[in-house]
C-alpha cells in the first residue's frame, strides 16, 4: 500500500489538531449548558446515531462570505480619502473619536482580556498603545458613526506578515453584520494597498462558532497553543488561525 505524501500527512495532521480542538470546545460547552458527566456519554451516542442516520449523503463543504462579498464590493478611496467601505461599513485611519471611544468599549475585564495580549488599561497608557507606529489601526464607522476598530499588530514587511485584531464596541452592534464587513476591508487593505502575504489571527475564544465564522473569510488553523496565557488565575489555551492572500483571491475574485 502506498504510503500518503508528506503533503497529505501534514494536511491530515493539521485535520486531527482541528478535530481534537473542536472536541475538546464542545466538551467545555456542554459542562457549561450543565450537562452531567454521564449524560455526555449519551450526547456522544447521539452523534454518532446522527452520523449514521446520514449514511453516504454529501457533506457541504465551507460556506465562504463570498456570496456576501467579492473584491468589487469594496468602494476603494483609499488614494483620495484614506477610506475603504464595504456597503454602509467603512474604515479609516484611527482618529480622535475612536481613541475617546477606547476606555468604554474595553472598559470591561472580559472585553479587554479577550485579546491576545490584553490590552492596557490605563487610559494614557491605551491611547500611547494605539498611537504606536508600529501599530497601524483604523476606525470602523457605521453609517458614518465610529463604532469600533481594527487593525494590525506585528507587522512584518520583510516576510510580509501581520496580526489583525477587531473589536466592534458600540453596543448593540454585535452580530449586525459590522464585524463582518470591517473585516473585509480590512483584509482588502493587507493584501491588495499594502500587498501583504499573510494575515494571522489569535484568540484565547476557542469555540466552534468562532473558528467557523473566520474559515469563512478563508481563514486555516495553524496550530494550538495549549496553556499558554494566564487570564483569571487560569492557564488558556490559544488558537491561531491564518489567511494567505492567493486563498483569499481566489475566494473572493467573483469568478
Amino acid at each position: 500500500m502506498q504510503e500518503p505524501s508528506d503533503e497529505q500527512q501534514a494536511v491530515d495532521a493539521r485535520r486531527e489538531q482541528m478535530v481534537k480542538l473542536v472536541a475538546k470546545s464542545f466538551y467545555k460547552e456542554l459542562v457549561n449548558y450543565g450537562v452531567r458527566e454521564n449524560e455526555i456519554l449519551r450526547v456522544a451516542s447521539h452523534l454518532l446515531d446522527n452520523v449514521m442516520a446520514q449514511g453516504d449523503q454529501p457533506k457541504a463543504g465551507v460556506e465562504h462570505y463570498n456570496r456576501l462579498f467579492t473584491l468589487g464590493s469594496v468602494s476603494d478611496e483609499w488614494e483620495p480619502l484614506r477610506q475603504l467601505s464595504v456597503e454602509r461599513v467603512s474604515i479609516r485611519p484611527l482618529g480622535g473619536e475612536a481613541l475617546g471611544r477606547l476606555p468604554g468599549w474595553l472598559g470591561s475585564a472580559a472585553v479587554r482580556e479577550s485579546f491576545v495580549v490584553p490590552f492596557p488599561e490605563d487610559g494614557a497608557a491605551l491611547r500611547a498603545y494605539f498611537e504606536n507606529p508600529a501599530r497601524e489601526y483604523f476606525g470602523i464607522h457605521h453609517d458614518g458613526a465610529v463604532v469600533g476598530i481594527v487593525g494590525a499588530e506585528n507587522i512584518d514587511s520583510k516576510a510580509g506578515k501581520l496580526e489583525m485584531k477587531k473589536l466592534v464596541g458600540e453596543p448593540g452592534l454585535q452580530g449586525k453584520g459590522v464585524g463582518k464587513r470591517a473585516t473585509f476591508a480590512f483584509l482588502y487593505h493587507a493584501f491588495m494597498i499594502r500587498n501583504m502575504h499573510k494575515v494571522y489571527i489569535h484568540s484565547r475564544d476557542i469555540n466552534i462558532r468562532n473558528i467557523n465564522l473566520n474559515s469563512r473569510f478563508g481563514f486555516e488553523i495553524e496550530g494550538v497553543f495549549f496553556e499558554e496565557i494566564e487570564v483569571g488565575g487560569k492557564l488558556q489555551d490559544v488558537v491561531r488561525m491564518a489567511l494567505v492572500k492567493p486563498v483569499w483571491e481566489k475566494i473572493f475574485s467573483g469568478g
